[in-house]
């Protein structure tokens, strides 16, 4: 394992994705005071692949530098509002998670073993021999 390069890679995941929810907040926001823009804006990222945060802002860069300081100031209102529960809720997430799919499986084992066992004339003679 390499918890450096997960690490690494999970925050740049959280960060583009924090990048999504600051420019939904702004198309919110502008649908309500500047509805042409608000279109512009919603156009412009169905067009260009916002699932890259950083590329994606830099190629607004060139089209309007206003939106991109208004973005980069949400994000980060977003990330020192958010950051500080993320370790704690995926962690309890994934444990409940996994209690619930270990669950499952044993149900599914169970219930397969059941099913397999009772399918076999040899176990119905067998117990009727032990009478």
């Amino acid at each position: 394992m390499y918890p450096k390069k997960i690490a690494n890679d999970t925050a740049e995941v959280l960060q583009s994705y924090l990048t999504y929810q600051a420019v939904r907040v702004i198309i919110d926001q502008l649908s309500e005071t500047n509805p042409k823009q608000a279109i512009w804006l919603r156009q412009y990222v169905s067009s260009h692949n916002i699932q890259q945060g950083e590329p994606f802002i830099e190629g607004l860069m060139t089209e309007d530098k206003e939106l991109v300081l208004r973005i980069l100031k949400v994000r980060e209102y977003l990330a020192s509002e958010v950051l500080e529960f993320i370790p704690q809720m995926v962690r309890h997430r994934i444990s409940q998670a996994n209690v619930e799919h270990r669950r499952q499986l044993l149900e599914r084992l169970t219930s397969s073993f059941s099913v397999s066992s009772s399918s076999h004339p040899e176990s119905e003679s067998d117990d009727s021999n032990c009478l």
